[in-house]
């Protein structure tokens, strides 16, 4: 049985059980909840222990590895500009979208009170009064110090400025320093991979105490988040469709069947990387791009671009707080964009599951909602995952159409 059957198998058997010990008999249904969660708590805080060297070494490195290829010519700095462009705007659209969708369900307010009793990350810090004073939050006084409250906001902003400054330095010092948070992020990565062979036990836990409390209320919100989650895959899929056309110069029907191959092998593979050569036949055959361009863009797009990641962070975020009957404002949604697109650039080519957390987290601890419903996510997240990768595709090949268009434009 694979990874994913496993932890599924393990969501469904908590399930099960929740519902049966709740319908039998309430009383020994909390007895037994009572029991299982300190279990789920166990492989949560495990989970979380990585979760501040994991994301400073991420950004650290994602922000050297753009920073190198930019330096490689004009059309990579193009392509660094296009995918960024891409990225905050699939972030920005869900962070408009997704709690408006989320709002047309009800909400159960038992939800809540369930999810509290299964947290086992700290809940989230206190937004600072007033605009001002969010704006001094977000540069740590003490980087250390943010990092032992897991203050993710300021730690992601002082990764970005080491990240940066890194560049300035002696090469051979910045190939030392990058090596070992390189060396850091492979560490946590093995770390996670140790404490995800448990999953199945820790999701059955999980699941097991907040059904026995909420019953199908949390089935229920569950199944709300993830359609949500794959309605917001579709939308920032099809929203390439015209980028490609304004932007790419492309024709709907061309670009439409040029995309079919990558498609077909995304959605069977689940890989963005097993797609890289159905993506350089197609352009070079039925789209007819520039071979330089795409023997460039395409591979960059599949290291360093993955369209529907910050939609993923900030879909979560929203499914918390709709849970938990948050309103969030419209600086929170846009900080949580933002951010949700510098925590991107920085995972790509890691397996979501491995990074679930360490990626989700510093979205939702920055907007501000509760932290504890992340771990039950992480077991129905996979789900969606043909979607995502079917949007990355899509979004890979609408970057190199139109980083393509913008070199024909530079040569007439």
């Amino acid at each position: 049985m694979n990874p994913t059957a496993r932890v599924l198998a393990g969501l469904a058997a908590g399930a099960v059980i929740g519902l049966l010990l709740a319908a039998w008999h309430p009383a020994v249904a909390l007895e037994v909840a009572n029991v299982a969660q300190p279990v789920g708590k166990l492989w949560l805080n495990a989970l979380q222990m990585t979760v501040v060297p994991l994301v400073l070494a991420l950004v650290v490195i994602g922000v050297n590895t753009a920073t190198d290829a930019a330096a490689s010519g004009r059309i990579a700095r193009r392509a660094i500009v296009v995918f960024i462009v891409l990225l905050t705007l699939g972030a920005l659209f869900t962070a408009l979208a997704a709690p408006w969708v989320f709002s047309l369900f009800p909400h159960n307010p038992a939800l809540a009170a369930a999810l509290d009793h299964a947290a086992a990350l700290p809940a989230a810090q206190t937004a600072p009064v007033g605009w001002i004073d969010a704006l001094v939050a977000i540069v740590p006084n003490n980087a250390v110090n943010a990092a032992a409250r897991s203050a993710m906001l300021p730690l992601v902003v002082f990764a970005l400025f080491l990240g940066f400054a890194l560049t300035q330095i002696s090469p051979a010092r910045r190939g030392m320093l990058v090596e070992f948070f390189q060396a850091i992020a492979d560490a946590m990565i093995v770390i996670v991979r140790w404490v995800l062979w448990a999953a199945p036990l820790g999701v059955f836990a999980l699941i097991l105490s907040v059904c026995a409390r909420a019953g199908l209320g949390m089935l229920s919100a569950l199944g709300v988040y993830v359609l949500t989650e794959c309605l917001m895959y579709v939308s920032v899929t099809l929203m390439m469709l015209p980028v490609a056309v304004i932007f790419g110069g492309e024709r709907v029907r061309r670009f439409a069947a040029a995309l079919l191959p990558a498609q077909v092998v995304a959605v069977s593979t689940q890989s963005s990387l097993a797609s890289l050569p159905a993506m350089l036949e197609s352009t070079d055959q039925k789209l007819g791009y520039p071979a330089p361009v795409t023997a460039l863009v395409l591979p960059m797009a599949v290291s360093l671009f993955r369209l529907t990641s910050p939609v993923q962070y900030v879909t979560s975020a929203a499914f918390i707080a709709w849970a938990y009957g948050i309103d969030l404002s419209a600086a929170t949604l846009i900080t949580g964009a933002l951010l949700a697109v510098v925590i991107s650039l920085g995972s790509v080519g890691l397996p979501g599951a491995v990074t679930f957390i360490a990626t989700n987290l510093p979205v939702a601890q920055a907007m501000g909602v509760p932290l504890s419903p992340l771990g039950l996510m992480l077991a129905v997240d996979t789900l969606p995952d043909t979607l995502a990768t079917l949007g990355n595709v899509t979004a890979d090949l609408t970057a190199a159409s139109v980083v393509a268009h913008q070199s024909r434009r530079d040569t007439v």
